[in-house]
């Protein structure tokens, strides 16, 4: 009975929509502009009023941080990368940095960021973002904040959904680099070892490292012998292949490791993955002899303009999370389950991130081609 009387309540309350905002959370990724198209298109079509918020959740503890969005707004925006209303991971409202009489600590800022939204006269919100975004997202949720989620990552990790936005342009920057790798690798008779972005998951390094031709495939989720992968270059040089190209995650760590990462964290943020790469190439060429070079994509994965697939994708998603508002489903998160767009409860993807399957089709290929995962014969 409790159910059906919140149903009702969450029809009633969006029946009487006339004001939304849009924001993202976290990092940029190609096909942002395409999820803000259509989520303005779609929601003017039916008589609302929309406000993009810029940076994040920082909008909407900043003044100026709000501005309307018309159709003149979204002109000629779908095949940009980047996005108009910017992006941020920085601003958590419930864990705030602040400096009080010298010393760096947090606040809940939560309440804050709730009267915004009724001052704005905003009777909901589209969030794009990950699961970090989305458990911040949640907790607004909970205490009052009407919204639905769009999820928005490179990384390819938000729970419930077969792929992000962002993802498969991400993947085919990192192939294009990897085919251009193979031509100086191969002439300098070298080691190439090109580390991509992911964090915890090795979604980018799988897919691009296979299209890509690699030879050893690194990701957070098969902790990898160093031996294991110096025996795999030794055995390419045998071969008379006098090359080798690596693929790595930031996130992949030695079996007797840890993450490497780029300076402390930061009060508020995620720690800041980075540096395998370099570690690794510089392992590999002393202990096989083998002269290595590293090169991480970093941002360049987040840049250029979205592939046909994430515009396409970007676009179904912006306008599905409006017709959730429109039918009352609030608390929710639109996710591709081919062939159809579907939602979700919100809290599934803020609970965990989405591994690569060990025993699934993608890896079992990869190692079928021989690729290497720096696991054979680590017991």
């Amino acid at each position: 009975m409790a159910t059906r009387r919140n149903r009702t309540a969450e029809r009633a309350r969006a029946a009487a929509i006339t004001s939304v905002g849009v924001l993202a959370g976290g990092g940029d990724a190609p096909g942002m502009n395409a999820v803000i198209r259509a989520v303005v298109r779609t929601a003017l079509g039916l008589g609302w009023k929309v406000h993009g918020i810029r940076n994040g959740f920082e909008g909407l503890l900043s003044p100026d941080g709000v501005q309307p969005l018309e159709v003149e707004s979204i002109r000629g925006i779908l095949p940009q990368g980047g996005s108009i209303l910017g992006a941020s991971g920085r601003a958590n409202p419930f864990e705030l940095p602040e400096t009080e009489r010298g010393k760096t600590g947090t606040r809940d800022a939560s309440e804050r960021v709730l009267a915004r939204v009724r001052e704005l006269g905003l009777d909901a919100l589209v969030v794009l973002g990950g699961q970090r975004t989305f458990r911040i997202a949640h907790r607004l949720a909970e205490k009052g904040l009407p919204l639905v989620g769009v999820p928005k990552t490179i990384s390819n990790d938000v729970e419930e959904t077969v792929i992000t936005f962002g993802f498969d342009t991400a993947v085919a920057t990192a192939t294009d680099a990897l085919d251009r790798l193979h031509t100086t690798a191969k002439s300098h008779e070298r080691v190439m070892v090109v580390e991509v972005t992911g964090r915890e998951t090795g979604w980018i390094a799988l897919h691009a490292g296979i299209a890509g031709g690699a030879d050893a495939i690194l990701i957070p989720e098969v902790p990898f012998d160093l031996e294991t992968i110096c025996r795999k270059v030794d055995a390419r040089y045998r071969e008379r292949r006098n090359f080798a190209i690596i693929v790595a995650a930031e996130g992949a760590t030695p079996k007797s490791g840890k993450l490497l990462s780029v300076g402390p964290p930061e009060a508020g943020r995620d720690l800041r993955l980075g540096g395998i790469g370099a570690w690794l190439a510089e392992q590999l060429e002393r202990r096989t002899g083998r002269e290595a070079r590293s090169l991480a994509l970093g941002h360049l994965l987040r840049g250029g303009s979205p592939t046909t697939f994430d515009r396409l994708l970007g676009t179904r998603l912006g306008a599905a999370a409006v017709r959730l508002l429109a039918a009352g489903v609030l608390g929710h998160m639109v996710a591709l389950r081919p062939p159809q767009v579907v939602s979700v409860p919100l809290a599934r993807a803020a609970e965990s991130l989405r591994r690569v399957p060990l025993d699934g089709d993608t890896v079992l290929s990869a190692r079928a081609l021989g690729i290497s995962f720096g696991d054979e014969g680590v017991h």
